[in-house]
Formats: structure tokens, sequence, C-alpha cells
């Protein structure tokens, strides 16, 4: 995997302390940990924070970067870690619905998900929502997951069958477990 990563040049750049270089893997990988950090905090401002934080410890700590995942993978697990710290410090609010503008290199270009779901994910716990979007909203691998939360495979695969079946009784499907295909 790590010959495989279209990331490596911009990153082997920036670990010399390439600026431009760290700002074109931002710019390539911003949306997508929005929409991370978006559906699993749901809120936008502390989206924005948890992305921000992500991207700063990311450059703090680009040297240690081995190349032994996907780079973007490492980018998800800095920004579960960064929108889990911000969550842990902050007052509970109501559910705000975040509408964030469809990136094609996500799943689900064409469709926004629904208020009634975004508030079904919030009321997930923290382990099945971060899963759930990881794999049904950004598309990764279980094995690329697994990798962003530090967990085993099987321990994505139970999540996400779990986050998918609690799910599927809160938006009232009658216990079928819906297919991300239709979100």
């Amino acid at each position: 995997m790590p010959g495989s990563d279209p990331d490596a040049p911009l990153v082997r750049r920036a670990q010399r302390g390439d600026r431009l270089a760290f700002e074109r893997l931002v710019d390539r990988h911003q949306h997508r940990l929005f929409t991370l950090a978006a559906r699993t905090l749901g809120s936008r401002n502390e989206a924005e924070d948890a992305v921000q934080e992500a991207f700063v410890r990311a450059w703090r700590n680009l040297g240690s970067f081995r190349g032994n995942a996907l780079f973007s993978t490492w980018l998800y697990r800095i920004c579960v870690n960064a929108a889990h710290d911000l969550r842990e410090r902050r007052v509970p609010e109501p559910v705000e619905v975040v509408d964030t503008a469809a990136d094609p290199r996500d799943r689900y270009v064409d469709r926004e998900l629904s208020g009634e779901l975004q508030r079904a994910l919030a009321e997930l716990d923290d382990d099945q929502r971060r899963t759930i979007v990881l794999c049904d909203v950004l598309g990764c691998s279980y094995a690329e997951a697994a990798q962003a939360l530090d967990v085993a495979e099987g321990t994505v695969k139970s999540r996400l069958f779990r986050a998918r079946r609690e799910l599927a009784q809160r938006l009232g499907t009658g216990g079928a477990i819906p297919e991300s295909k239709e979100w």
C-alpha cells in the first residue's frame, strides 16, 4: 500500500519543509476531513475547528508519518482524534443539521444526508458514528477504517453492522439495515 499512495510525492516534499506541498495536501483532503468531522460532530463550526486542528497536528507530526498506511488514512485518524477531543471539551448542544457541499470523491455526490439521518447519526455512540461515516459516507474500506480508528477490521465490521441496525431502528425502516447506496 505505501508504494501506491498518490500523496507520497507531496508528503515527501512537505516532510522536507515545503509548505506549498503541504498546502496542496490540505487542498486535496480538506473537504473529506470536513465531511468526516461534520458527520461525526453534527456541527459545522465544530467541524471546521476539528479540521483546522487536524491539519495543525498533521503538519507538526509530519516527520513521524512513515507511509505504513495511506496518507489520507493517517489524516482520517488525526481528524477522528481531533473531533473526539473537541467533543470531550464541549458542552452538549442541540443537534445542528450540517449541510456540506458534495465532493466528487465522496461516494454520495448526488445526495446529502437528510436531517433525519443526521439526527439519527448523532444519536449513535461515538465509535459507531465514526465507523459508519468512514465506511458509508466517505467510502473507506474496512482496512482503511480500521487504520483510521486504530482497531481491528473485525471491530469495524461489527461496529458497522450494529450502527446500520441502530440507524434502521431509529429511522423506522422496519428493522431492515439500510444499504449505504440508499443514503
